[in-house]
C-alpha cells in the first residue's frame, strides 16, 4: 500500500507539472504552484503510512500478549503438576502397578481439574470459586479420607506383575477418579487467585478466548510433565518384580496415607484455631 501510493503521487505529480506547463506556454494565469498541491500530497500520504503502520504495531504487540498466555499457562501448569504430592504418587504407582497408559490417564484426570480452576478465576467467575471457597474444609475433609481410603487399598494390594492383564482399573475409572481427588482440592483455586498474579499474569473477567488460550496452556503444560512422569516410570515395570512391585505398593500406601492424614490433622488445627 505504502509503495502504491508512492507511485500514484508521482504520476500525479507528473500530470500537474504538464498542465502547469501547458497553462504558461498559453498565457493562462490563476494556477498555483504545483510543488505546493504535491507536497500536501505527500504529507497526506506520509500521515496515512504512519498511521497504518501505528495500527499495525499495535495489533502485533496485541497479538504477542495475547499469544503469551498460553506460555504463561504452560508454566502455570508445569508449576502445578512437577512438585511430588500424593496425587504424584498415585500416578507413579499405577504407572509401575498397571502400566505408563493408566498413570498418563491418571495425569490427565488431574491436569483436567487443573484447568478448570484455572478457568474458574480467569473468568472471574465468583459464583463459583465463591461456593469452593466456602466449602473448602469440607472439601479437604473429603479429600483426606479419600487419600486415607486410596493409601489402605494400595497397601494391601498384591501387585499381579507387568504381564498379568486382569486386575486393572478402565482408563476412565483412571481419570474419574483422579479428577475427582484433585478437583476436591481448593487450595488449587487459591494458587490461581493468590499465587498466579505474582508470575506476572494478570487474572480477571476478560474475553473468552483469552480465557481458553490460558487454560488450554495450563493444561498442555501439565499433561506434559504427566506424560514425562508417568512414560519414564512405565518403561522401568518389566524390569521390576513382584517382590519389589508389593514394597513399591506398601511404601506408596503409606505415603499416600500420611498425606491425607496430615490434612485431616491441618483442618482440625485450622478450625480449631479459627474458632
Amino acid at each position: 500500500m505504502h509503495c502504491d501510493s508512492r507511485l500514484q503521487v508521482s504520476v500525479f505529480q507528473n500530470h500537474i507539472w504538464n498542465i502547469d506547463d501547458g497553462a504558461q506556454s498559453t498565457g493562462m494565469s490563476g494556477y498555483s504552484h504545483p510543488v505546493t498541491t504535491v507536497r500536501t500530497i505527500n504529507s497526506s500520504v506520509n500521515n496515512l503510512s504512519t498511521h497504518g503502520e501505528g495500527q499495525t504495531k499495535n495489533i502485533l504487540c496485541r497479538c504477542l500478549v495475547d499469544g503469551s498466555l498460553f506460555i504463561q499457562g504452560i508454566i502455570i501448569g508445569l508449576t502445578l503438576a512437577v512438585p511430588v504430592g500424593p496425587i504424584s504418587l498415585l500416578c507413579i504407582q499405577r504407572s509401575i502397578a498397571d502400566g505408563r497408559l493408566h498413570g498418563i490417564i491418571s495425569g490427565i484426570g488431574v491436569a483436567s481439574s487443573d484447568s478448570f480452576y484455572a478457568a474458574v478465576s480467569f473468568l472471574g467467575l465468583t459464583i463459583i470459586s465463591g461456593l469452593i471457597i466456602a466449602q473448602q474444609y469440607l472439601f479437604r475433609f473429603l479429600a483426606g479420607i479419600v487419600l486415607i481410603f486410596i493409601g489402605i487399598r494400595i497397601f494391601l494390594s498384591v501387585p499381579t506383575g507387568a504381564s498379568a492383564q486382569t486386575g486393572h482399573e478402565t482408563y476412565l475409572k483412571n481419570y474419574l477418579s483422579m479428577a475427582a481427588i484433585a478437583i476436591t482440592n481448593p487450595l488449587t483455586l487459591l494458587f490461581f487467585i493468590v499465587i498466579v498474579p505474582g508470575f506476572g499474569v494478570v487474572i480477571h473477567g476478560n474475553s473468552f478466548l483469552s480465557a481458553m488460550e490460558f487454560v488450554a496452556g495450563v493444561f498442555f503444560g501439565s499433561v506434559v510433565w504427566w506424560i514425562f512422569l508417568c512414560g519414564s516410570v512405565g518403561t522401568m515395570r518389566s524390569r521390576i518384580s513382584e517382590e519389589n512391585l508389593r514394597l513399591i505398593n506398601r511404601i506408596s500406601g503409606i505415603l499416600i496415607s500420611c498425606f491425607g492424614a496430615g490434612m485431616l490433622l491441618l483442618l482440625v488445627i485450622t478450625t480449631g484455631s479459627g474458632g
